[in-house]
């Protein structure tokens, strides 16, 4: 006798669930941040041109990447939002994910730009009109905090939306470093202040875009979620009273923050008949300890035997 018990699919958090109230403030959040990015991207411009700043026309250049990013995570979080269907029976989250991929990969492209750029400037350190580059870099650094405080009330634990938030502090550390790099300038004429704090807000870029990156890899790869220990689960289920043993256990997310459980159950054959009561222990271990909501469950009797299992005990 076998029961399979679980959950008869996943809904995308819509119409009142906290998943889509979450995913509704990060939409709006997005498109916040994304007009914003693309005020301050044509201001920076303007800027640039008339100071002859290229550290000015190079931060409209990085937030350029980061309008293309927070588009990106936009339509993600909106694809996230629709219903599943019979044949994307889990729904469009890992959309999300490969857009918090394709965040890091261009994080990290921003960082080797500003590498390559630094290089340049230390090498010959152009010559620029330091006020106005400090009126636009400091309108460009308010409104990138902005950006970043929006971006962080709506982001929770959405790997897709921190991607994003982590383009706007890249670029919000950029403005900062032109503010100072301007001021610096205005005060001493030492032009290679800009390349220098350049660097540094590199390395702090790729640092964050390996962490994002590693992340999103681990989503896809159906790794085991940072948190959760498979062989302390393991024993716990274990220890239910009736449980005889537990095998093929998986752990994985779905998307960030939606963890999810699969395995197989044996119970003594006096205890089969009392198997929802198992099953609900099972699950409450796994809501209460382990934050795992959607779960699949098998429960097997001691006598079972799987199908192949079945096919080489037959003779022929």
């Amino acid at each position: 006798m076998r029961h399979v018990a679980g959950e008869h699919g996943i809904h995308p958090g819509a119409g009142g669930t906290a998943a889509g109230s979450s995913r509704g403030a990060g939409r709006r959040g997005l498109a916040w941040a994304m007009v914003l990015a693309g005020i301050v991207m044509i201001v920076e411009i303007a800027g640039g041109v008339r100071s002859n700043s290229l550290a000015l026309i190079s931060d409209a250049g990085h937030m350029f990447t980061d309008f293309v990013a927070l588009g990106l995570a936009l339509f993600a979080v909106s694809m996230a939002c629709r219903a599943a269907s019979p044949k994307v029976t889990f729904g469009y989250y890992r959309i999300e994910i490969l857009a918090a991929l394709g965040n890091g990969v261009l994080l990290t492209l921003v960082a080797g730009w500003l590498f390559y750029e630094a290089t340049l400037r230390i090498a010959n350190p152009p010559a620029v009109a330091a006020p106005v580059v400090l009126v636009v870099s400091v309108i460009g650094l308010a409104a990138n905090i902005a950006g970043l405080r929006i971006l962080r009330r709506a982001s929770g634990d959405n790997l897709n939306i921190r991607g994003a938030a982590m383009h706007v502090l890249s670029d919000a550390l950029s403005s900062g470093a032109v503010v100072v790099s301007g001021t610096v300038i205005a005060l001493t004429g030492w032009y290679r202040i800009d390349p220098i704090l350049s660097y540094l807000i590199g390395v702090f870029i790729i640092v964050g875009a390996i962490r994002l990156l590693k992340e999103s890899v681990d989503v896809l790869l159906e790794a085991t979620p940072a948190g959760i220990d498979l062989e302390s689960l393991q024993n716990e289920i274990r220890a239910i009273d009736g449980v005889r043993e537990v095998h093929d256990l998986h752990v994985w997310s779905i998307t960030s923050g939606m963890p999810a459980f699969s395995g197989h159950v044996i119970v003594q054959a006096t205890t089969l008949s009392h198997s929802d009561r198992v099953l609900n222990e099972i699950k409450e271990i796994l809501r209460s300890r382990y934050g795992i909501g959607h779960t699949t469950i098998q429960i097997e009797s001691e006598a079972y035997m799987e199908i192949g299992e079945i096919h080489d005990a037959v003779p022929g």
